[in-house]
């Protein structure tokens, strides 16, 4: 038996269009974040946004999590309770992008901040560094306006590789790592961050004299 085989048919059939909402609160932050990168890119000749990924949970997974945290499956917990539902990854050149972008949506009138995580400000203990925001935004049914939250992990092309190749080597050993593995990890993310500072100095050197006369 599988983590959905002992939910009700009918919450399975409202979690199915509970993530069709979600997927289209997704498709509209895609939309204003494409937006920005184009016009940003056109009055700027600098493109802020590298790349841009998105997903949303697939009931088994959201089902666990609620398990996990102790609450009982329904669609009221997965609004309050879950807030990466549905998730977008930004990924920038430089780190004064990464804030640049989260400021130019932040001023959209119809995109709410709800939290903030700034983990390039203050990163994890092993090193992890990213923006998180999660914003709420409304989405225009036939019959009603929904307001969906999304987190969004804002990060530079250096920080999004460290955390690639850090997935991938804790899911190798199953959460079971040698004890030094930690030790290299934050050092790799020091060297990653020391990267996105020299980066970030050259890039700000070719702009001053890209507009010297």
């Amino acid at each position: 038996m599988t983590v959905l085989d002992d939910q009700p048919q009918a919450l399975l059939q409202d979690l199915g269009r509970e993530l069709m909402v979600y997927k289209f609160a997704v498709e509209e932050l895609l939309t204003k974040l494409r937006i920005l990168s184009e016009e940003f890119d056109f009055a700027h000749q600098h493109d802020p946004i590298e790349h841009i990924t998105s997903r949303v949970k697939q009931p088994k997974a959201i089902m666990q999590k609620l398990r996990r945290k102790g609450i009982e499956p329904s669609i009221e917990a997965v609004r309050e309770e879950i807030e990466d539902v549905a998730g977008i990854r930004v990924v920038c050149p430089f780190v004064p992008d990464v804030y640049m972008v989260a400021g130019m949506l932040g001023r959209q009138d119809d995109v709410e901040i709800v939290k903030t995580k700034d983990y390039i400000d203050e990163p994890k203990p092993n090193g992890y560094r990213s923006l998180h925001l999660i914003v709420r935004i409304p989405v225009f049914l036939s019959d009603r306006v929904e307001k969906v939250k999304v987190e969004i992990q804002m990060r530079t092309i250096a920080m999004d590789f460290w955390a690639a190749v850090e997935h991938k080597l804790f899911y190798k050993y199953d959460g079971e790592a040698p004890a030094d593995f930690g030790t290299e990890l934050r050092a790799a993310a020091a060297t990653a961050a020391d990267l996105d500072t020299r980066m970030t100095a050259l890039h700000r050197r070719s702009q001053m004299s890209s507009s010297a006369p």
